[in-house]
C-alpha cells in the first residue's frame, strides 16, 4: 500500500517513515515537504493514504486536501499542532477521514493505520471498493455504483466482498457511516443530530438514531455527552 507523508519538517517526516516501516515494513513511504511536490507525486503513484501537515509553506495542508480531491481518491487524515474544533469541522467538510496531533505519538499513528491494515490482504478490486466508499459515503452509494467505477458484474463484486471483507456491502457502509458519525459526534458539538445524520449519508434521523443504538447502545445525543461531557 502506498502513504503519501507531507510536512515541511525533515525530523517530522523522518519521524513519521521510521514508525510507519517499523510497523508495516512491506508499506511504500512516498515523502513531499510542500503541496507542489506531493501533487507531483499523486500524479504519478496511486496513493491509498496520505497524511497532511496543516501548516505548510504556500498551500496549506486544508487547501491541498481540497485540490487532491480533484486527481486522487486516497483517504487523508490532517496532522497539526492545534487542537482546534474549527480545523476540526474545516476537515470534515473537506472529506478528512481522521487527524491526529503534534508531536505525532507512536500509539495515535498507529491506531489510524491499524484501520488500513487488513486492506493489504484484499484483492485490488476490494481494495477499490473500499476506498471508493470511504470517499463517498456521505451520498447514495450502492453496489451497482461500485460495480460500474472498477469495471465488474455487480453480483460478482457481491459475492466477492462478502468473501473476503466477512461482511456483505451494505452492512460495510453502514458500519463506517456509523464510525464517522462517533467522531462527529465528538469533533463537532456544534452541529446537530439532524446535520450528522445527513453528513454521514443516512436517509432520515430517525434510522440514524435506530442504527446509532443498534451499534453503541446509546442514542447519538447521549453517545456524545458521554463522550464530551455535553
Amino acid at each position: 500500500m502506498n502513504i503519501l507523508l507531507v510536512d515541511d519538517e525533515s525530523l517530522e517526516l523522518e519521524q513519521m517513515e521510521y514508525l510507519i516501516n517499523r510497523n508495516f515494513p512491506r508499506w511504500n513511504i512516498f515523502k513531499a515537504q510542500d503541496a507542489s511536490q506531493a501533487m507531483k507525486i499523486l500524479n504519478h503513484e496511486e496513493i491509498f493514504l496520505a497524511f497532511l501537515d496543516i501548516q505548510l509553506p504556500g498551500k496549506t495542508g486544508l487547501e491541498l486536501a481540497k485540490e487532491m480531491k480533484d486527481i486522487s481518491n486516497a483517504d487523508i487524515v490532517m496532522v497539526t499542532a492545534y487542537q482546534s474544533f474549527e480545523y476540526a469541522h474545516t476537515a470534515i467538510k473537506l472529506g478528512v477521514v481522521d487527524y491526529i496531533t503534534k508531536p505525532v505519538i507512536e500509539e495515535d499513528l498507529i491506531k489510524v493505520l491499524n484501520n488500513y491494515s487488513q486492506l493489504t490482504h484484499y484483492s485490488h478490486q476490494i481494495q477499490q471498493s473500499i476506498k471508493l466508499i470511504h470517499q463517498n459515503y456521505e451520498e447514495k452509494i450502492t453496489l451497482n455504483y461500485l460495480a460500474e467505477k472498477i469495471h465488474i458484474n455487480p453480483a460478482y463484486l457481491s459475492r466477492k466482498f462478502q468473501e473476503e471483507v466477512g461482511i456483505g456491502f451494505s452492512e460495510y457502509v453502514n458500519n463506517y457511516r456509523l464510525m464517522m458519525a462517533k467522531k462527529m459526534l465528538t469533533d463537532r458539538p456544534e452541529a446537530s443530530i439532524g446535520e450528522i445524520s445527513e453528513k454521514c449519508g443516512f436517509n432520515s434521523q430517525h434510522y440514524f438514531s435506530q442504527m446509532f443504538r443498534k451499534e453503541t447502545g446509546l442514542s447519538p445525543r447521549d453517545y456524545r455527552l458521554k463522550e464530551t461531557g455535553h
